[in-house]
């Protein structure tokens, strides 16, 4: 299993990197808005951990782009935005589940 992690937090993303390849899943990360789209532009994926805040770009509006796209992707929403609006509006676009960041 293939997994993208965009996550622009070094060192969650490290942790989150190394707790899936010790499961044994195949994982890539991307810091940036530009690098994700890059990335799901280029490669498929079976599963995509996505962080919405990024520094150049808006990770729902990436959210948007993968499905029209039309891929199979899995996408799971990791955010520190836990609004109500945020999670709704995640879910309506696609996304598979929102996780709050602790």
């Amino acid at each position: 299993m293939k997994i993208l992690i965009v996550e622009d937090e070094p060192s969650l993303s490290e942790i989150m990197s190394r707790a899936l390849k010790q499961e044994g899943y195949v994982v890539e990360t991307a810091a940036t808005y530009a690098e994700a789209d890059m990335k799901v532009a280029g490669y498929s994926y079976d599963c995509i951990l996505l962080d919405i805040m990024l520094p150049d770009g808006d990770g729902l509006r990436l959210l948007e782009q993968i499905k029209a796209l039309n891929n199979d992707e899995r996408v799971i929403i990791i955010s520190a935005r836990d609004s109500l609006d945020d999670k709704i509006e995640g879910l309506e676009l696609g996304a598979d589940d929102y996780l709050p960041k602790p």
